[in-house]
């Protein structure tokens, strides 16, 4: 099979074209939960402890500055993204239609009840 083909059976597989709409959807989805984090609830959260901005949190470790200020707001932002993802995903598989469980293919004989029909049948000739 040649290289292109082999791509481009690739590529418009079912589940590279979602993942690559979910891609698009999640940075766009990305910049409104961080405009929420950044421009609602850490003023909020700020205004709670006392005007703290925590951008603006540093250490000076030698001639280093540790800005562990923007790690906070990182993980709080982390933390707010992955609940909505949770919300959004728990809401759409209330949406999603159940899948009824398919009855269980009745399994076959085995190896040994196999081979002692063979050996059964190969007497009787």
């Amino acid at each position: 099979m040649g290289f292109i083909k082999e791509f481009k059976e690739f590529a418009m597989k079912g589940n590279v074209m979602d993942m690559a709409v979910g891609v698009i959807i999640g940075g766009a989805f990305g910049k409104i939960v961080s405009s929420l984090v950044d421009d609602v609830l850490m003023p909020l959260i700020g205004m709670l402890t006392g005007g703290v901005d925590f951008t603006k949190l540093t250490a000076k470790v030698g001639d280093a500055t540790v800005n562990y200020g923007t790690f906070i707001q990182n993980i709080v932002d982390f933390l707010i993204i992955a609940f909505c993802i949770f919300l959004m995903i728990k809401g759409m598989n209330k949406l999603m239609p159940k899948k009824e469980e398919e009855p269980a293919a009745p399994a076959g004989p085995t190896q040994e009840e196999l081979l002692t029909e063979i050996r059964d049948l190969l007497k009787k000739k």
